[in-house]
């Protein structure tokens, strides 16, 4: 339950795990400092203090002679550093002054009640280097004033001054290190999502810790491995492809030179098929193989272009385009991804909806239509490679099963994907999500 409140981030879990160690031993350094070395350091000069008074008071009540008193107050003045003034017949209050900054009153309290045999009094709010002290006597009041750092420990405020002074340097200098560290891991990370969206990121470098320079020449490594691997694939693919064209089209050729038969119409519907297949993987290895870079593309003017083109090829396209959208993006590739996911419903359905907005940081290409759709069973096998379903959308339709899967590649070449739902039209939704 404790995670909801965890900080998310690799930065702040970093300087969560530096800082939180730093602010635990400091506090418990100030726990130990007070409540062992500052409280007894306290203790014993209010001991002290409290011990001096209860002599001095009872010197003056053993004696009634001025000169005597008077050699009272001048030997507490040089030898304990006390300054005495005897108030005859004052009274000291009733109620004590005292500081609510001052950490030690019941301290010096306890030590007083412990040595004096009679009525006291002490104030520790109105002097800020001195503590006053008043004992009552039979003919008067003794008014005492004491150093206050004579009755306690004075360097508390001082020492916590220091705490936090070196919490603070100590942490802003975790702090400035962290940053220093965790900016290689977030520009390994922004160029792995430029990758993910289609951008070689050619500027990156591995900086940073031994760690993270590994991880760094990983991800290129892989990069590169990852291109090899697309180019060979799509190489073979296309080479493949063109050159079963010279062979279909001496098929074709000899087809022609023979009489029409029955079975010489079947071969040239098979010679046809083959053609519309060798076609199609031709036009997927120029997808997937497109290598233009990105660029910033007017997704609001794509959409309504595709819109007019379907109309224009006799079918009506309901358009809800949002102004202002754009996106770096390969237009000719997202086209080609768009006009797929509108050529399967021109196909399947009698009307068609095309929809585009920006939510959630996320720019949403959404096609329905209102025709037969698809199991919801049945989607993800809907995206594979050469895979025609059987059922009522796909039955007496051409094709070979790489519209869904090019818009798919196509889509995730750019960070994004295409999601299949059911639509609120009555038939299928593709929804086409591309981060912004």
């Amino acid at each position: 339950m404790l995670r909801r409140y965890f900080p998310k981030s690799l930065y702040a879990r970093v300087a969560l795990i530096v800082i939180l160690p730093i602010f635990l031993i400091q506090t418990f350094v100030t726990y130990i400092f007070f409540a062992r070395h500052n409280d007894l350091v306290s203790a014993n000069l209010a001991a002290t203090t409290a011990g001096q008074v209860a002599l001095v008071t009872d010197l003056f009540r053993n004696t009634a002679d001025p000169e005597a008193r008077k050699r009272i107050e001048k030997e507490a003045l040089d030898h304990l550093e006390i300054s005495v003034r005897f108030d005859r017949d004052g009274r000291i209050p009733e109620k004590d002054k005292r500081s609510i900054t001052a950490l030690y009153n019941e301290v010096l309290d306890r030590r007083l009640k412990s040595r004096l045999d009679t009525d006291y009094w002490f104030n520790t709010l109105s002097w800020p280097a001195y503590v006053e002290i008043r004992t009552q006597i039979d003919d008067g009041a003794l008014v005492f004033f004491v150093r206050r750092d004579r009755v306690f420990a004075t360097t508390a405020p001082i020492f916590v001054l220091w705490l936090v002074g070196t919490t603070i340097l100590i942490g802003w200098i975790a702090v400035l290190f962290l940053r220093n560290q965790v900016r290689s891991i977030l520009r390994l990370a922004q160029a792995a999502e430029a990758f993910g969206r289609g951008r070689d990121a050619p500027d990156y470098r591995p900086t940073g810790a031994t760690e993270v320079r590994r991880a760094g020449l990983a991800f290129i490594a892989m990069r590169e491995r990852i291109k090899r691997h697309i180019h060979q694939r799509t190489a073979m693919l296309a080479g493949v492809s063109h050159d079963l064209r010279t062979p279909l089209t001496r098929l074709k050729l000899a087809l022609a030179m023979q009489p029409d038969t029955p079975d010489t119409e079947a071969l040239r519907a098979d010679v046809a098929e083959m053609e519309r297949m060798v076609e199609a993987y031709l036009n997927f290895a120029r997808d997937i193989a497109s290598g233009d870079d990105p660029k910033e593309t007017d997704i609001t003017a794509l959409l309504k272009e595709i819109g007019e083109e379907t109309e224009r090829a006799g079918r009506t396209v309901t358009l809800d385009v949002d102004e202002g959208l754009t996106l770096p993006a390969r237009r000719d590739a997202l086209k080609r991804a768009i006009n797929n996911l509108v050529a399967n419903s021109v196909k399947y359905a009698k009307s068609i909806w095309l929809t585009g907005k920006q939510a959630d940081g996320f720019l949403e290409i959404i096609v329905d239509d209102d025709g037969p759709g698809i199991e919801p069973s049945r989607y993800s096998e809907a995206f594979k490679p050469f895979t025609r379903l059987d059922d009522p959308r796909t039955l007496g339709q051409g094709g070979v099963g790489l519209g869904l899967t090019v818009v798919r590649d196509i889509a995730r070449s750019h960070g994004g994907d295409v999601l299949l739902r059911p639509s609120p039209k009555g038939g299928l939704r593709a929804l086409i999500r591309l981060p912004v």
